[in-house]
């Protein structure tokens, strides 16, 4: 009887054990929008943008919101320090969404729905960082390694 309840017990365990390619992948899909969009934050451009949208201190914050995204990215890309890595990502995301993305202070239709779709697609990205932060990086990780 203790045997049969063993193996029922591993048989579950490897069941729900992560599959390392699949989180190296979501790891990889998640972080590559912080990484592509970090090196514009050093941008007059974008810089410009964020203080039309009136962002204080957009010189220093922009640039600074650039550094948050790259690190937090390579971080949980890497899978080093990947929990503090999404909270970087987190203290990115929730200045950005809520003063770059006001949907509901727009007037035009269109212009508002696009700026609701960045909105909750920040949302979900803050989610996903804030399951990243209490999960940590899985297998195929920095982490892992200096966890055996």
């Amino acid at each position: 009887m203790a045997t049969s309840s063993v193996t029922v017990s591993q048989t579950v365990e490897a069941r729900t054990r992560p599959n390392g390619a699949v989180v190296l992948l979501g790891r990889f899909l998640f972080a590559l929008i912080f990484l592509l969009a970090a090196p514009s934050h050093f941008s007059q451009q974008t810089i410009a943008l964020a203080t039309s949208q009136g962002v204080p201190l957009a010189n220093f914050a922009v640039p600074a919101s650039g550094i948050l995204a790259l690190l937090g990215s390579l971080s949980i890309l890497l899978g080093y320090r990947v929990k503090f890595g999404a909270w970087l990502i987190v203290l990115f995301l929730l200045p950005v969404t809520f003063m770059m993305h006001k949907f509901w202070g727009i007037s035009d239709p269109l212009a508002a729905q696009a700026q609701m779709v960045m909105f909750l697609k920040n949302i979900a990205l803050i989610g996903s960082a804030l399951f990243i932060s209490q999960f940590g990086a899985g297998p195929l990780s920095l982490d892992s390694r200096s966890s055996r």
